[in-house]
C-alpha cells in the first residue's frame, strides 16, 4: 500500500498533522504574516504545524528540500530568520510530515515516515539554534511486522505522557497491516530505547477497530489517551477512540467510542487526519477532511463518558452544506484561546480555493456556532500568500499567530506566516516570514 498521504489524491499539491493539545490563549488584534516560501533542495512543502520551542523560536518539519531533497528540520525566529538545522539522508529518515515535540528534557522528538530500514523512524534532536550544534539520534527503525518496533509509515506527531514515556501512532504495519499505537521509553540514545507495541489495529475486526491512524494521541484530563483512525470499522470511514494503558500490551484496552458514517445520519465525516482537542469545557473537538454534505468535511464536537453508549458526536460545522466560503476539506486541528474561542486552518475553499483561516465561537450546538473567515490564502497574491495549510496554527509569546502553508509563495513550495488579529476580517493581518523554494539552498520545501 502507498504511504503517500491520501491528501495528495485529492488535491494538486505536493503536501500531518499533527497534534495538538489545546491550549489556552489570549486573544488579540489579529495580523497575519507570510513568515516563509520553500524550493528544491530549500524547505519545500511544510505539512505540520510549528511547535513553540522553550527558547522562544519556532520549530518544524518539511517533507522536501535539505541536502539530500529528503526533507529538513528548521528553526525560525519571530523575525523571519530561518536556519536548516537537520538534511535528512534516508538512513536517519525520509520525508518527514509531523509536527515535532519538546520533551520534559528540552530536546526535540519527531518521527519520519520513511527512511530506516523503509518503514519510516522515531529521532531526538538536540540543538543550540545553530547546524553545528545539532545533533540528530534515531530512537527507533520500524520493521512492519517483525519481531520488534512494529508498524510502518509513522505520520503523526509524538505525545509526551504523564508518565514521561512518548506515545504515537503508525499508518500501517502491526499484524493487520492496519497500524499501531506504541509507547518508546528512552535515555536518549537508540541502546537506550524500548519500543512497546500497545495496540494493533484489525480494520473491522471483533477489537481494536479501525485502521490507518494518522492523527496524533491526546491525553485528556482523565489520564486516558485519545485519539481517531482514517479508515476501518462497519462503514471503512474510521473512527475515535479511547486508549487506557498501564504502558504493557497487556495493560492496553481500546475502547472504540463512535464510527464515522461519511454523511449519514448521526457521525457524519470521513479521514479524520487532525488530532483531537480537549476544550475548556471538558469536550472533544476534531475535524474530518471528508465526509458530510459534498464530501467537504466536517468539524465536530464530542462528549463522552469513556463509553460508546455515553459518546455524542455533534457536527457544528458542515463545510459542504453553505460553508464552502469558509473553506474545504478541513486537515487541521483546533486552537483555543484563554476565552474559549477556537482557530483553525482550512487546507481548501475560499474566495481562491485555496484555504483560509477560521474563527469559531460555540456553545456546543450547531445553532450557537458561529464560524468567521479570518484569512483568505491567495497562492502567491499580493497579500496573504500561501495555499493547502495542513497544520494547526499555534500561539506565540507575542500573542501572535504562527503556522505555515505547504504550497503557494514565490518559489510555489509554501510558506511561514504570522497572523495578528482582534477576531475580525478588519483587525485581522497576516504577515508572510518565509516563502520556501524561493531561491535559498539546502532550506527544504513542501513544510
Amino acid at each position: 500500500m502507498n504511504d503517500v498521504h491520501p491528501l495528495f489524491h485529492r488535491c494538486t499539491v505536493t503536501l500531518v498533522l499533527v497534534g495538538w493539545s489545546l491550549i489556552a490563549l489570549p486573544v488579540r488584534a489579529q495580523v497575519y504574516e507570510e513568515v516563509f516560501d520553500f524550493t528544491q533542495l530549500e524547505e519545500r512543502s511544510p505539512q505540520a504545524p510549528l511547535v513553540l520551542g522553550s527558547d522562544g523560536a519556532f520549530y518544524g518539519t518539511a517533507e522536501k528540500g535539505g541536502a539530500n531533497d529528503l526533507g529538513t528540520v528548521f528553526r525560525i525566529t519571530r523575525a523571519g530568520v530561518r536556519t536548516t538545522l537537520v538534511s535528512f539522508n534516508d538512513s536517519n529518515g525520509n520525508a518527514p510530515v509531523a509536527a515535532l515535540v519538546q520533551g520534559n528534557d528540552g530536546a526535540f522528538y519527531g518521527t519520519t515516515p520513511r527512511g530506516g530500514s523503509g518503514f519510516g523512524t522515531v529521532f531526538r534532536m538536540t540543538t543550540n539554534g545553530t547546524a553545528e550544534g545539532t545533533t540528530l539520534t534515531t530512537l527507533v527503525t520500524f520493521t512492519s511486522s517483525g519481531s520488534s518496533n512494529r508498524g510502518s509509515y509513522p505520520r503523526a506527531a509524538l505525545v509526551q505522557g504523564s508518565d514521561g514515556a512518548f506515545y504515537g501512532t503508525t499508518t500501517q504495519g502491526g499484524a493487520n497491516d492496519a497500524g499501531t499505537i506504541f509507547r518508546i521509553a528512552t535515555n536518549g540514545t537508540s541502546l537506550g530505547t524500548v519500543l512497546t507495541t500497545l495496540v494493533e489495529f484489525t480494520g473491522n475486526g471483533a477489537s481494536n477497530k479501525g485502521s490507518a491512524p494518522h492523527a496524533a494521541l491526546v491525553q485528556g484530563s482523565d489520564d486516558a489517551f485519545y485519539g481517531t483512525t482514517s479508515g476501518g470499522a462497519t462503514n471503512g470511514y474510521g473512527t475515535v477512540f479511547r486508549m487506557t494503558t498501564n504502558g504493557t500490551q497487556a495493560g492496553t484496552t481500546l475502547t472504540t467510542l463512535l464510527e464515522f458514517t461519511n454523511n449519514g445520519a448521526s457521525n457524519k465525516g470521513w479521514l479524520a487526519y487532525a488530532p483531537l482537542v480537549q476544550g475548556s469545557d471538558g469536550a472533544f473537538y476534531g475535524t474530518t477532511r471528508q465526509g458530510g454534505t459534498n464530501e467537504g468535511g466536517t468539524l465536530f464536537r464530542m462528549t463522552t463518558d469513556g463509553t460508546p453508549a455515553g459518546t455524542t458526536l455533534t457536527t457544528l460545522i458542515d463545510f459542504g452544506a453553505g460553508f464552502p466560503s469558509k473553506g474545504r476539506l478541513p486537515s487541521a486541528g483546533l486552537l483555543e484561546d484563554s476565552e474559549g474561542v477556537f482557530y483553525t486552518a482550512v487546507s481548501g475553499g475560499g474566495a481562491n480555493g485555496v484555504g483560509t483561516i477560521l474563527r469559531m465561537t460555540t456553545d456546543g450546538t450547531v445553532a450557537g456556532t458561529t464560524a468567521t473567515v479570518l484569512v483568505e490564502f491567495t497562492a502567491n497574491g499580493s497579500s496573504n500568500k500561501g495555499a493547502f495549510p495542513l497544520g494547526a496554527v499555534v500561539k506565540g509569546t507575542d500573542g501572535a499567530f504562527y503556522g505555515t502553508t505547504a504550497s503557494g509563495g514565490a518559489g510555489g513550495s509554501g510558506t511561514a506566516f504570522r497572523m495578528t488579529t482582534e477576531g475580525t476580517p478588519a483587525t485581522t493581518t497576516l504577515s508572510t516570514l518565509v516563502e520556501f523554494g524561493s531561491g535559498a539552498t539546502s532550506k527544504g520545501r513542501s513544510p
